[in-house]
């Protein structure tokens, strides 16, 4: 039997099959929320399904609507009262010419129409094969409102914020980012973050060292990493501390002014000769504070200085508990399980970024202070690095990265407070996990020298520049950028560490340079 002669003994089958699919379609489509709308090439009503019947219940029913043009329906809404006013506010011929105009345009843009009762309906419109038009019709009303809460709970931040899509362009954005690039916040609306960036070069907003291409490439892969941090110079000296973190879709980036704390550290660098003496007779932070103190004459105090910074640090993960349990909360009935688990963890990891943050900035007022008790035990070094190891080895796999600890024996005592050991090793490793790239390594060592135990931690990560060791050592300061997200701290791990060494009578030495990896070496005396 020929293909032709197949064709024609199937052909009745298929017309039986096309006649059953389309009777049980007609059913289907009335089930469905959305409204449905097919109109002839003259734009006349061919089909509506049962939801448009909801969506305009002042209108005649939809079987009395077929054959009426696009045009008379709008008009026919108008003056039922359906359409909200400010949508009429140029006449009805203008809102029904503008109804009309989304059927001809080939970008096929969405269309909002907000109706009088508060709702709004999205309305999207393709052509059909015949060279009709089918349009679906869909209520946005949530969707709409929570957008709208989240334009204007970022409208009250002191920051410049803005949320980026997949696609890397601009969803929404305060007014103080818009005017950190000279335009409007409706202009900003889909520009593509790497257009922003040259933008703003190009018409020397921004102070660059060097290359302006190289720069702009530099910001956009810290845009686009996981998480990164970096300092912003405008070219009206105002000096921004700018936050990118990548989330499950786009990218968010906010810019915090530290205009007045860039100038105290010029100040700190030219009385830091003068400084020595103290540095040697008081703890990091007190030290700090009198550095501050000092060459703050004409500028913030220390106090206000560190709690500008606090204040950023605290608010970032109270946003996101906010933001998200307040989704959950006007979203309830349309979330599944999987979002609802998604925003509970954002939730629950804000929460726990911000008990962190709070615990660190205690335990450094207490050294500061010198109030922090410690209870010294007698702890096995070593030992305690291959238990910090074992810890870290699922994160560490998850990255291909191998840990030796074969350098550690067993029997090194020191005689510490257990909780600061313990916070002094897990900073160490944890920033080596995190800096460290996929398929790297990190060598564990511990040895008795000269009456002192010295345990090392040493990876071969990206490396730190000789300029940049000191300044790591500082509360809230970080250089590079983390490849995970455990990493994206408040810069407070290596001061602690520091702090807790020196409380101990100890030391921590870090030594680096950019492509040779980071070493950090936690000295304290031996146990006797």
């Amino acid at each position: 039997m020929g293909l032709a002669t197949a064709q024609k003994v199937r052909a009745p089958e298929d017309a039986a099959a096309d006649a059953a699919i389309a009777a049980g379609l007609v059913p289907a489509l009335d089930c469905l929320r959305t409204a449905i709308t097919i109109y002839d090439c003259d734009e006349r009503l061919s089909y509506a399904n049962q939801h448009f019947d909801y969506v305009f219940r002042s209108l005649p029913p939809r079987a009395a609507l077929i054959g009426t043009t696009y045009g008379e329906i709008v008009r026919m809404e108008a003056a039922a009262g359906e359409i909200a006013p400010e949508m009429l506010a140029h006449g009805v011929e203008d809102f029904a010419a503008r109804r009309r105009a989304q059927f001809t345009s080939d970008d096929f843009k969405p269309f909002d129409l907000a109706l009088a009762d508060g709702r709004i309906v999205e309305i999207k419109s393709r052509r059909t094969p015949a060279g009709g038009w089918i349009a679906l019709w869909t209520d946005v009303t949530f969707a709409r409102q929570s957008f709208r809460r989240l334009e204007d709970a970022i409208a009250l931040s002191a920051d410049a914020f803005a949320f980026f899509d997949r696609a890397d362009r601009l969803v929404v954005c305060n007014k103080e980012y818009a005017a950190l690039h000279g335009r409007s916040v409706g202009a900003m609306r889909g520009v593509a973050f790497a257009d922003l960036v040259r933008a703003a070069v190009e018409k020397g907003r921004v102070r660059i060292d060097g290359d302006g291409e190289a720069w702009i490439e530099r910001r956009i892969d810290l845009h686009r990493a996981a998480a990164g941090a970096m300092t912003l110079e405008m070219a009206s000296g105002a000096a921004y501390l700018v936050r990118d973190r990548s989330t499950a879709d786009g990218h968010v980036s906010v810019l915090t002014d530290v205009t007045d704390g860039r100038r105290v550290e010029k100040a700190l660098a030219e009385t830091k000769a003068e400084l020595a003496g103290a540095r040697e007779r008081a703890t990091y932070l007190a030290d700090l504070t009198k550095r501050l103190d000092a060459a703050a004459a004409s500028a913030d105090t220390t106090k206000k200085t560190l709690l500008r910074t606090m204040s950023h640090e605290l608010k970032t993960p109270l946003n996101a508990i906010i933001g998200f349990s307040d989704l959950m909360t006007q979203m309830a009935e349309r979330l599944d399980a999987g979002q609802v688990r998604e925003y509970a963890g954002l939730i629950h990891a804000g929460g726990h970024n911000l008990l962190k943050l709070i615990n660190h900035i205690l335990d450094l007022t207490k050294v500061a202070a010198g109030k922090f008790e410690t209870a010294p035990v007698r702890i096995d070094a070593g030992g305690a690095l291959w238990i910090a190891k074992d810890e870290r080895e699922a994160r560490a796999a998850a990255k291909a990265i191998i840990i030796d600890a074969d350098a550690c024996p067993i029997g090194l005592i020191v005689e510490a407070d257990e909780n600061a050991f313990g916070q002094m090793i897990g900073h160490l490793l944890d920033n080596a996990v995190a800096f460290t790239p996929q398929g790297g390594r990190i060598v564990l060592a511990a040895r008795a020298e000269d009456g002192r135990v010295r345990l090392t931690v040493s990876d071969n990560g990206p490396g730190v520049a000789p300029e940049n060791l000191a300044r790591i050592l500082e509360p809230f300061e970080q250089v590079g950028c983390a490849t995970t997200d455990h990493a994206a701290g408040a810069g407070l791990g290596l001061t602690l560490v520091k702090a807790f060494a020196e409380l101990h009578g100890g030391s921590l030495i870090v030594e680096s340079a950019p492509g040779q990896g980071f070493t950090a070496t936690l000295e304290l005396p031996a146990a006797g």
